[in-house]
């Protein structure tokens, strides 16, 4: 198994500077790549067709998640029922769960800490040096 920081990526940048170009770009080389499942989670429908069919596309807004805490219970959840999924593509983290840097670097961790070998890759509107040292180890 991979190191525990290995599966959690994140992609930083301020609006504008080509995260979510990048993002779908790693999530259409995931689906060519993976023998299970692939995630996508939005807030709203920008990526809807952007996004290869066979990728399972998912408007968070959809569940009225609203927190760190609340983003975890449901990746928990996603990685419960699927024991086939390999990657999950989360963009726009702050707009789905606000500015909260100490309640986002605290969700990564538990993240890293239940996802075994499933890539999660999350997309994060700051530059890197306004982050925190509990988000920047993700980098």
């Amino acid at each position: 198994m991979k190191g525990k920081n290995d599966m959690v990526k994140l992609i930083p940048g301020k609006r504008g500077t080509g995260k979510t170009k990048l993002l779908i770009n790693q999530i259409h080389e995931a689906g060519d790549k993976s023998k299970g499942n692939v995630v996508a989670i939005q807030l709203g429908s920008s990526l809807n067709i952007d996004i290869y069919h066979k990728i399972r596309l998912i408007n968070i807004e959809d569940y009225k998640i609203k927190s760190a805490e609340a983003m975890m219970g449901f990746i928990s959840g996603l990685l419960a029922s699927d024991y086939d999924c390999t990657d999950i593509f989360i963009d726009g983290i702050l707009r789905i769960v606000r500015r909260d840097f100490e309640a986002v670097g605290k969700m990564f961790e538990d993240i890293s800490e239940i996802s075994g070998d499933v890539n999660v890759v999350f997309t994060i509107s700051a530059e890197p040096d306004e982050l925190p040292q509990n988000i920047k180890k993700y980098l």
